[in-house]
């Protein structure tokens, strides 16, 4: 197609298809309107094809030929956005080419960082300094062009009189998690500019949103050594078109029929145990773990208070396990299950990994921009962190704002911003020395810091204990699930279903905690702090009193109802139960030592014998001065009933109560 023929044709498509919606534009002063391609394409082929491979011709000439139509005032400078290119447009960020450089192409991927909104120069006004006249000229450039020469001859002396301004932002764009598992994702600079640095278009392409975008491959000489032209390039995409294609729980599309589906199945007697046996069905057991992740997945309701403070809603889940107890691959299943879902191991992850960074890019960005981590991507989602205990002790703290308050907020360089991270917490972690034993406090078996251990609604021990008849099951699982074609271990529910349900609750669902079941978590919160006491180890606190709360709401979602009940309750409290016999049991006192699970430096039982040593410390001052042999210390422990006293008296000087001034002798601090 001839150059000349683009308005005309254009016109034509244009009156077609699009008049409407040019004379709304019209009526409503809008600087854009959206351009299906397909209808294009259907329309007029050749103008089509002159599209994807001469953008950069084609578009102004397209957009000339709106002045053409009868539709009202339009804004001169309207821009056509095109969307619903060929599938075999859409190209990966690696698989980028020299081939592609001006052309029309189709990139998915999600935001990392991106730039504030700032203005830049479209076209500036020279005066001659010789004879009056005024010279426009557009800008493309980092720096601002100047005319080659005036009309009367002179080549020199301009002065800038006037400029255009239009908004810019820059972002770096990386390859979904989805469609990199294994590679390093690859990513690429993306220019925006005019409308679509809206308000409402910076909140599509802020860190950590995941956009498919329509625009032309260009080239940007690398940065070279004084003034001569590097003859490497770098690329960017200028942007056409921009949409979000991020599933997020509101926008999956559910017809009245799949509607009807769900209503039926939140109906079902056994719908509990058809969620659990849809969560990693390929695993045997495990099935209270796997309520527990159902639990996760359906969340409770973020509470706000009359002081404006926020009690979240998002339950966090630990699982400490021995090896082989497929706790990798259930968290791995888990974050699949919903939109946003992200799964990254502790092993090589870091601070700003997880949370968010403020760094330097002045090659291209110009300045400090803000980078969104693991758990700003997976706002509104979860995350699975597997070998938690293995983040640096430096970069774990980052998680304390997250798990609680639900935001993360940076303040370095010249940005001051506070990120959103309504993130459930999956987390899982290896004991020291490889297996996990009930009868040693947790802080003594992971490397996690107790403020962090605290955040943990739940945790869980997966345990391999020998035991004939459950080894012979697991193992018959495994053939059925691996090696026999016609047994098909499949999920009750269908994944896709599965989200769909789970969206409709959260979006539908919004349960109040009835006075029945209000009073049932009551009691047993009241009943566990009865038998606490001074000197006696604490059974439960207000943190597992709120998670109680937030499991019965997930509970009620499950059935799609809006008043959490007595059973929904029970359910929770059955679920905590199990939580706090695996990791707050004391062997010693045979009682529920909150203090064990919640990784205090000292259980109620350390601090009773404490006690006493510290009694027998001072007694023992009086007899032999400042310094006390040891050996005598121990002695009198043993003799008032202090089992292992040794253990006792090394975690006194780890804490710094009492130190050894000289071989075997003690003094206090």
């Amino acid at each position: 197609m001839l150059k000349d023929d683009v308005p005309e044709k254009t016109a034509e498509f244009l009156s077609e298809f699009y008049k409407n919606q040019l004379s709304m534009a019209a009526s409503e002063g809008a600087k854009s309107i959206n351009v299906d391609f397909a209808l294009l394409d259907q329309f007029d082929v050749q103008l089509a094809d002159r599209l994807l491979d001469s953008p950069d011709e084609t578009i102004p000439l397209m957009e000339e030929a709106v002045k053409q139509l009868d539709v009202g005032p339009i804004d001169p400078k309207l821009r056509l956005r095109f969307f619903n290119l060929p599938e075999s447009k859409n190209i990966r960020i690696r698989n980028l080419r020299a081939e592609h450089i001006g052309k029309l192409i189709v990139i998915d991927g999600i935001i990392k960082r991106a730039t504030d909104i700032r203005p830049e120069v479209s076209e500036a006004v020279f005066k001659c300094m010789e004879c009056g006249n005024e010279i426009p000229v557009a800008q493309s450039e980092k720096t601002i062009t100047m005319p080659a020469k005036c009309d009367c001859g002179n080549r020199k002396d301009f002065k800038l009189s006037g400029q255009k301004l239009h908004d810019t932002r820059w972002v770096f764009i990386e390859e979904t998690f989805e469609i990199t598992s294994g590679e390093r994702p690859s990513d690429l600079m993306v220019y925006l500019k005019e409308d679509l640095t809206t308000p409402k278009m910076q909140n599509k392409t802020d860190p950590g949103n995941n956009i498919k975008i329509v625009g032309v491959l260009k080239e940007m000489p690398k940065a070279a050594k004084g003034t001569s032209r590097s003859r490497q390039l770098d690329i960017y995409l200028d942007v056409n078109h921009v949409e979000s294609i991020e599933v997020e729980w509101e926008e999956l599309e559910i017809t009245p029929d799949i509607e009807q589906q769900i209503l039926e199945l939140a109906h079902s007697p056994d719908i509990y145990g058809k969620f659990i046996r849809s969560i990693a069905p390929a695993i045997y057991g495990n099935d209270e773990i796997k309520e527990s992740i159902m639990m996760q997945l359906f969340g409770g309701e973020e509470h706000i208070q009359k002081d404006k403070s926020k009690v979240r809603g998002d339950i966090h889940i630990l699982l400490v396990g021995d090896p082989s107890t497929s706790k990798s691959a259930m968290m791995k299943v888990a974050s699949m299950l919903i939109p946003r879902g992200r799964y990254v191991s502790g092993k090589g992850v870091s601070q700003a990994g997880l949370t968010a960074s403020v760094i330097k890019e002045e090659e291209f960005l110009g300045g400090w921009v803000l980078e969104a981590g693991a758990m700003v991507l997976s706002n509104r989602s979860m995350i699975s962190i597997d070998e938690f205990e293995k983040i640096d002790k430096s970069d774990i703290v980052a998680l304390h704002e997250a798990m609680e308050m639900q935001t993360i907020s940076i303040a370095k360089a010249n940005i001051v911003a506070t990120l959103p991270a309504h993130t459930a917490v999956l987390a899982g972690g290896n004991p020291k020395l490889g297996r996990f034993d009930p009868y040693v406090p947790i802080k003594e078996q992971i490397d996690i810091p107790d403020t962090i251990l605290t955040r943990f609604d739940l945790k869980f021990a997966l345990r391999d204990i020998p035991n004939a008849e459950r080894d012979e099951m697991i193992a018959e699982h495994i053939l059925q699930a691996r090696h026999f074609e016609e047994v098909d271990i499949k999920p009750e529910i269908d994944t896709g279903f599965l989200r769909k349900y789970v969206a409709y609750a959260r979006k539908t669902c919004h349960p109040k905690l009835s006075r029945e079941a209000g009073n049932e978590i009551k009691k047993f919160y009241l009943e566990l702090r009865a038998v606490s006491g001074e000197d006696s180890a604490i059974s439960i606190t207000p943190r597992q009193y709120e998670a109680l709360i937030r499991m019965s709401e997930a509970s009620a979602k499950v059935q799609l109802r809006n008043e959490v009940s007595k059973e929904d309750a029970l359910r929770a409290i059955n679920i905590m139960k199990t939580s706090l016999r695996q990791f707050g049991f004391d062997p010693e006192t045979g009682k529920i030592d909150i203090d064990r699970a919640e990784g205090a430096k000292a259980t109620a039982a350390q601090r009773s014998k404490i006690r006493i040593i510290e009694d027998i410390i001072s007694e023992l001052i009086l007899t032999y001065g400042k310094e006390i042999p040891t050996e005598e210390l121990i002695r009198h422990a043993k003799e008032q009933g202090v089992e292992r006293p040794e253990e006792i008296v090394s975690k006194m000087q780890s804490e710094g109560v009492i130190f050894s001034p000289s071989a075997g002798k003690i003094s206090k601090v």
